[in-house]
C-alpha cells in the first residue's frame, strides 16, 4: 500500500519513511505542499500523513484543497500543533486522526493500521453520478435507465473516473490504474478509450460527462 508523507523535517520525514517501510507499506515522502500536490495527482495513496508547517504553505490549507476536489484519501495529521482548537479545525477540515508531535512511531504506524482498516470495509457495489449508475458486482451501466454495453477495458476506465469525481486524472495514473502499466506518450490508446466512453455516455454537447484537461488529462464532470 502506497502511503503519502508530507514532512519538511528531513530528519522526521525520514524516521517515519523507515518505520512504514519497515511494515511492508510503500512510502512516498514530499517536504513541500507543491511536491504533495504533484504526488497525489501522479498516484493514488491508501493514506495521507500530513504536516501542517509546510515551506511553501499551510498543511491545513491544502487538505481543505484536496477535500474541495473530492480527494477522499484517509489522512492523518501529524503536527507540532497541539492545542485543542487546532485539532479540531483539522478535524473539520476533513482530517480522520490527529497526532501531534513529538509521538511514539509504534503509535503513527499503529494509527495508520487503524485508518487503513476503516477505509477497507464494505463499499458500496453501485456507483452513481448524476443519471448514470454502474454496478461493480454486475458490470452493468445504465444512463437514464437505458442499459449501455461495454468492453471490459471501457468498464474498468469509467469505473475509475466515478472513484474519482471532480479530480484530474493524468494519463501516466489512468494507465498505471486502468491497464496496470506504465504510459507511453506516443501512443493515444487511453485518448481512443476516453472517446469511446463518450459517444455511448455523452448523448448531447450539452450533457459532458468527461472534460478534457489540456496537456495533463481528464476530469470526471
Amino acid at each position: 500500500m502506497k502511503i503519502l508523507i508530507v514532512e519538511d523535517q528531513p530528519r522526521v520525514g525520514l524516521f517515519v519513511e523507515k518505520a512504514l517501510a519497515e511494515q511492508g507499506y510503500s512510502p512516498l515522502l514530499a517536504g513541500t505542499c507543491a511536491a504533495a500536490r504533484q504526488a497525489a495527482a501522479r498516484s493514488v495513496f491508501a493514506a495521507i500523513i500530513l504536516d501542517l508547517g509546510l515551506p511553501d504553505g499551510d498543511g491545513l490549507d491544502l487538505l481543505r484543497e484536496w477535500r474541495a476536489a473530492g480527494l477522499a484519501h484517509p489522512v492523518l495529521i501529524l503536527s507540532a500543533r497541539d492545542a485543542i482548537a487546532d485539532r479540531i479545525e483539522g478535524l473539520n477540515l476533513g482530517a480522520d486522526d490527529y497526532l501531534p508531535k513529538p509521538f511514539s512511531i509504534d503509535e503513527l504506524v499503529a494509527r495508520v493500521r487503524s485508518l487503513l482498516r476503516r477505509n477497507t470495509g464494505v463499499k458500496s457495489t453501485v456507483l452513481k453520478h448524476g443519471p448514470l449508475h454502474v454496478d461493480l458486482v454486475g458490470h452493468v451501466v445504465t444512463l437514464d435507465g437505458a442499459r449501455i454495453e461495454m468492453t471490459r477495458r471501457e468498464f474498468s476506465l469509467l469505473e475509475f473516473f466515478l472513484q474519482n469525481p471532480g479530480r484530474i486524472l493524468t494519463r501516466t495514473l489512468i494507465a498505471e490504474k486502468v491497464w496496470e502499466t506504465g504510459y507511453d506518450m506516443e501512443t493515444n490508446l487511453i485518448d481512443v478509450y476516453v472517446r469511446r466512453l463518450r459517444r455511448k455516455l455523452e448523448p448531447s454537447s450539452d450533457r459532458p460527462l468527461i472534460k478534457t484537461v489540456r496537456g495533463t488529462g481528464y476530469e470526471l464532470v
